[in-house]
């Protein structure tokens, strides 16, 4: 296939919100509930977020979280399945690691169940020591408790 009509966006303003989340359906088994309200909130807090077009048709994406010197986050690397074996899915992850906000960090992480060989390929490594995690459940996120204004408050009295 001729992919010199193909255009790389990282302008996040330009995403496509329902064209997204059809990608995600169609080529994505870990986005399967993801809903346009919450992928509105995931884009708005990430940077860089690319998206990868053939012509209006949106046919890739990833974007990324860093705080710009220590860490960053790879998040959501989709490539349409009629575009995969091209090339496109290695300039996506290396476009979002040349970005600023990412190529200055220590270390860029990235989370996959099945496409390790892929992304070892791009230079990933396995990583053995970084693999906790906590799931918030939706109670435990709107929990007084946790509210930011009481931690101040009860840091601030005690």
């Amino acid at each position: 296939m001729d992919c010199s009509h193909i255009q790389f966006c990282t302008d996040k303003s330009k995403v496509d919100l329902h064209q997204l989340l059809s990608l995600y359906k169609l080529g994505a088994f870990w986005a399967q509930e993801r809903t346009l309200e919450d992928m509105e909130i995931a884009i708005a807090n990430s940077e860089p977020v690319v998206t990868i077009w053939d012509g209006d048709r949106l046919i890739g994406s990833a974007r990324a979280t860093s705080d710009g010197i220590y860490r960053a986050t790879i998040w959501d690397v989709v490539v349409h399945a009629d575009y995969r074996g091209l090339g496109l899915g290695t300039k996506l992850v290396e476009t979002i690691i040349s970005h600023p906000r990412v190529n200055r960090v220590e270390r860029v992480y990235l989370m996959t169940t099945h496409q390790q060989s892929f992304y070892n390929r791009i230079g990933f490594e396995d990583n053995q020591t970084t693999t906790m995690v906590l799931y918030n459940s939706r109670d435990r996120l709107v929990s007084p408790d946790l509210h930011p204004s009481s931690v101040e408050a009860n840091s601030i009295v005690g």
